[in-house]
């Protein structure tokens, strides 16, 4: 059990609902990071007192030590402040929910270490796969999913004695906004309707992923690597009430499922606690609540992103890194009005196809260099 805790992105959406599962159990916290938010992380500084925190944003960590200078917190700034928070001896575990690539560093910083990671950073394997399963394996050191499609497949994969057994996974998706939507009804779509998830309270980047069901491809590719699996025997599957988190199909056909009203905080305390369960601070599922379950199958012709991640991960390599990369790019231009909705998947789908790799084995700065180059293409396609 998890009793002295890190937790990188701790201003964000699970970065808060990981302080509700501390509360609950009471761990101790070594170390919390934000990127810009000073007034929350300053009121978490002064409940938890850890002994480290850093802020990405180098004017935002200046303001923050300026602001806790009353307490015993040591502050550090940038991406190499978060790294040191990453690598803080007193830490047992590493909960790593930073959005995005810059969420790969400090998760390489803490294996490194000898950390437990709680992996909520999908980017971190997307991109650098090989890279942090490789160290993982070499340090002895356990990687707990934290999504909860791959918490649930976790979960699932508990009961099973081989892994001849299994026959292949199902990750569900909500389908996000634009279900059911056609590429003609979403030529103008706005922000703000692709801010509207029916389900989750998510942050704007990962949110407006799941309105393209970007999230969803690059959860694939992530399953890949948790999971040690083909990308063809992993399906997606449209359950729009969330309640069914993912399932797995055994080689006699039986498949097994995890259910649980949509709430973090479930993977959160999981990953903190396996192999133990304990109450949580989230409430219980009743079926009857729900007159259906229903299941679609996905619409890969208007949500490209889905295909662009299943055909990069089969090819391997850098490829995944350079779909990541340019989705973070397309995703933030969208966000600050510069390209349309349907241009996002446009501009990933163009990227990835013309990048070109001749190697499938990579280092730190192979994929650094490829995120970079893919963020470039993006913007000189606009």
């Amino acid at each position: 059990m998890a009793q002295k805790l890190t937790i990188l992105g701790s201003t964000g959406s699970i970065g808060t609902q990981a302080l509700d599962v501390v509360d609950k159990r009471g761990y101790e916290v070594v170390a919390l990071t934000g990127n810009t938010n000073v007034k929350t992380i300053e009121e978490q500084i002064r409940k938890y007192k850890p002994l480290y925190a850093a802020m990405a944003d180098e004017k935002a960590a200046k303001d923050l030590a300026l602001s806790v200078k009353d307490t015993s917190t040591k502050v550090f700034i940038g991406k190499e402040g978060i790294s040191e928070c990453a690598a803080a001896n007193e830490a047992d575990t590493v909960l790593n929910s930073v959005v995005g690539i810059a969420g790969l560093e400090p998760t390489l910083k803490a294996i490194e270490n000898g950390k437990t990671i709680a992996l909520a950073n999908k980017e971190t394997l997307v991109a650098g796969g090989e890279l942090v399963m490789k160290k993982a394996k070499e340090k002895g050191v356990a990687i707990l999913p934290v999504d909860s499609e791959h918490s649930a497949i976790f979960q699932c994969l508990q009961g099973m004695n081989k892994k001849e057994e299994l026959k292949s996974i199902i990750l569900t998706a909500s389908g996000g906004p634009f279900f059911g939507k056609t590429k003609d009804e979403l030529k103008n779509v706005t922000l703000k309707e692709a801010l509207n998830h029916p389900n989750w309270s998510m942050g704007a980047k990962i949110t407006v992923d799941s309105a393209t069901m970007m999230n969803k491809g690059l959860e694939l590719i992530e399953a890949v690597w948790l999971f040690d699996v083909d990308p063809s025997d992993i399906d997606i599957v449209v359950h729009r009430e969330s309640i069914i988190h993912s399932l797995i199909e055994y080689k006699d056909n039986s498949v097994i499922a995890q259910l649980g009203v949509p709430d973090m905080r479930i993977p959160i305390q999981y990953a903190l606690t396996y192999p133990e369960r304990f109450e949580s601070p989230v409430r219980k599922l009743n079926l009857w609540e729900y007159s259906n379950l229903t299941f679609y199958k996905p619409d890969y012709e208007t949500f490209r992103c889905l295909e662009v991640c299943r055909q990069a991960i089969h090819k391997g390599g850098l490829y995944p890194c350079t779909a990541n990369g340019a989705n973070e790019m397309a995703n933030q231009l969208f966000r600050e009005g510069k390209i349309s909705f349907l241009q996002i998947a446009d501009l990933v789908e163009k990227a990835t196809d013309e990048a070109h790799f001749s190697a499938a084995q990579y280092t730190l700065s192979d994929v650094l260099e490829a995120d970079r180059a893919a963020r470039e293409r993006v913007k000189q396609y606009i």
